[in-house]
């Protein structure tokens, strides 16, 4: 994972033009700490921290923080959406077919948008979105069969990291 500097989340939403209130702030704060979440998994989280705190609160804290540009939205296919602190740097993802986690990587090639389409079809293109697919080291391992050893019938494949 790439590292970021921890936000001032305060400082960050009021910039942005948005009030500063805890579930905004607890949001921030468990993006800072786990990139590529889902909403679910969000909102259980800022609950154990705050207290009661409704799923729909939490849903709307990311679509204001989402169209503020301070979180970005991702929907890598089958995936519920995932959420991940906005950086600026058109950076891609790594997502395993395996166990879904997801990595971020740099930039393909260059500035943004790294990628150029064979058309633009009139567009102005300033970014693009890539989604590389595998597996990870994990996967791949519990993927290939085993070797054969004697005395040994069901060997135990290595944890997924997710």
């Amino acid at each position: 994972m790439m590292t970021t500097p921890r936000p001032d989340a305060a400082a960050t939403l009021r910039d942005a033009g948005l009030r500063v209130t805890r579930p905004r702030v607890a949001v921030l704060d468990e993006l800072w700490q786990r990139p590529h979440t889902d909403a679910e998994a969000i909102s259980a989280a800022v609950r154990t921290r705050l207290g009661k705190v409704s799923k729909q609160a939490i849903y709307d804290v990311l679509y204001a923080l989402n169209g503020a540009g301070i979180v970005r939205r991702i929907e890598p296919a089958g995936s519920p959406a995932l959420f991940e602190l906005h950086r600026g740097d058109n950076h891609h993802h790594l997502v395993c077919r395996g166990c879904r986690a997801v990595i971020d990587v740099e930039c393909s090639v260059g500035q943004a948008p790294c990628l150029d389409p064979a058309q633009t079809h009139g567009f102005a293109v300033d970014e693009a979105e890539v989604v590389f697919w595998g597996l990870c080291p994990a996967c791949s391992a519990a993927a290939t069969p085993a070797p054969i050893t004697p005395g040994v019938t069901d060997p135990t494949p290595p944890a997924c990291p997710k």
